[in-house]
């Protein structure tokens, strides 16, 4: 059996649990910083992730050229060494773009593409799943679609979800809407084997309590071994502790979601672990959100630490 196929038969063992939304680090002179980036990487791997997400939300995707992205995965995927699956970001508003990404990051050795809801088209729904086809036709990789409406402006209705589930090229949603009824709503109607995770920190916990299989997590990347210490709590039943530990992460989450990804990238640099630079459109935090982020995280290592463990 191939890596590849591998990956796709057995989605519940590497897509699920907490997996990071890693953000693209670069130096001053706006490249990648490939030594920051392995770093990351390592962290996430030695705190227990099942998988990782490079080139994506957290990782300025829309400001990526192909060949950073390439850099991204071969990094990543080096960095790995095969013990967690590599999650490309390959996502865009135009087909033929997306479509050229997915073959990228596949010669690149990812082995599953993220795909996102076309964003600015507004496209009809027959469009969409129309896209998403043609990203799924161009790669032999297991594709996980992203429904993020805050950024997309048209979310992906529930019936094209359902439709593409149907297709085992489909094994799973990043859900970034919040919407935790659409497990509900949902769970009975989809195969067994489609993961459901969360893109939202804020509802996360309410996400698995309600069915959901994990969270693909930005907060992960300040604080790992605290939100695994979320994660094996509910896990185990102790449900009162993992309640109490992540309602500790919420004022962080909703610190890092307001300024994404510079917040997020401000926090690790407050850490050691990167520069906090980014890409324009996107700018570094100004001094009161420096501050609220530098309070946020000193609450964290006050209150939290040792309750982790």
């Amino acid at each position: 059996m191939t890596w590849q196929t591998a990956a796709k038969a057995d989605t519940a063992a590497w897509l699920s649990g907490f997996i990071p939304d890693l953000p693209t680090p670069f130096n001053h002179r706006g490249e990648i910083d490939a030594d920051a980036f392995g770093r990351l990487c390592e962290r996430q791997i030695a705190a227990g992730a099942t998988a990782l997400v490079v080139g994506e939300t957290a990782g300025e995707s829309t400001t990526l050229e192909p060949a950073d992205r390439v850099q991204l995965v071969r990094i990543a995927a080096s960095v790995a060494r095969k013990r967690v699956r590599i999650i490309a970001g390959a996502g865009s508003n135009a087909t033929d773009h997306a479509v050229t990404l997915a073959r990228a990051v596949e010669a690149a050795g990812a082995d599953a593409v993220m795909s996102v809801v076309p964003y600015y088209n507004k496209p009809m729904p027959q469009g969409t799943a129309a896209h998403f086809r043609a990203v799924a036709a161009a790669t032999t990789l297991p594709v996980i679609l992203h429904d993020i409406p805050s950024r997309t402006v048209k979310g992906l209705a529930d019936e094209t979800l359902l439709e593409l589930a149907a297709s085992p090229r489909f094994v799973g949603l990043r859900d970034g809407s919040g919407d935790v009824a659409r497990l509900a709503r949902l769970r009975s109607r989809l195969p067994a084997t489609f993961r459901m995770l969360s893109g939202d920190d804020a509802s996360s916990l309410a996400w698995l309590a309600a069915g959901g299989d994990g969270c693909i997590s930005a907060v992960t990347n300040v604080a790992p071994d605290l939100y695994v210490a979320v994660h094996r709590h509910f896990r185990e039943g102790r449900l009162y502790k993992a309640r109490e530990l992540h309602q500790r992460l919420v004022p962080l989450a909703t610190l890092l979601e307001r300024e994404h990804p510079a917040a997020l990238k401000f926090a690790l640099a407050l850490l050691g672990f990167m520069q906090p630079a980014t890409r324009l459109p996107i700018v570094q935090l100004n001094g009161s959100a420096k501050a609220e982020v530098s309070q946020a995280i000193a609450e964290l290592a006050d209150e939290y630490l040792a309750a982790a463990h």
